[in-house]
């Protein structure tokens, strides 16, 4: 079972290095999943670096076979709870959660946290979500249609 975890410095440079911790594990995985892995963890490391504490973000990604990638983005902030977006699609930002949601089989939010994770790829989790892990549902992330 692949495995990685990397401290990545909380700059402008953190969603290129996410990608190139996530080219790290390709070779054991899907090149299919490849792609979608890498703007997930780009969109939550985004995010991690604009609304997070201070310090390094930690990203973990493991995986059990080559149909499934389990990542975790970790960074110092006080948490959040996703809510939906509520701009017109037309306008710029806000569309990471979104993606998360459209693209990732599981993802969730540890509650009181900014531990954001998400699994692209196969029938079951790889293993219990975070401890006090919870599920954000399509109505607490979509793109309002007005």
């Amino acid at each position: 079972m692949p495995s990685l975890t990397v401290d990545i410095p909380r700059d402008r440079s953190a969603p290129a290095n996410a990608r190139r911790a996530v080219e790290r594990i390709a070779p054991a995985i899907d090149t299919a999943l490849v792609p979608d892995v890498k703007l997930l963890v780009s969109e939550i490391v985004t995010n991690s670096v604009k609304y997070g504490g201070d310090g390094d973000l930690q990203v973990l990604l493991r995986s059990e076979g080559p149909q499934h990638v389990h990542v975790e983005v970790i960074d110092q902030g006080n948490g959040f709870t996703p809510v939906p977006r509520t701009r017109p699609p037309t306008e710029v930002g806000g569309w990471g959660l979104v993606l998360v949601h459209e693209l990732a089989d599981r993802w969730g939010v540890c509650e009181g946290s900014t531990h954001v994770w998400f699994e692209i790829g196969g029938a079951q989790p790889l293993s219990a979500p975070p401890a006090s892990s919870a599920r954000s549902t399509a109505s607490s992330v979509t793109a309002s249609a007005t």
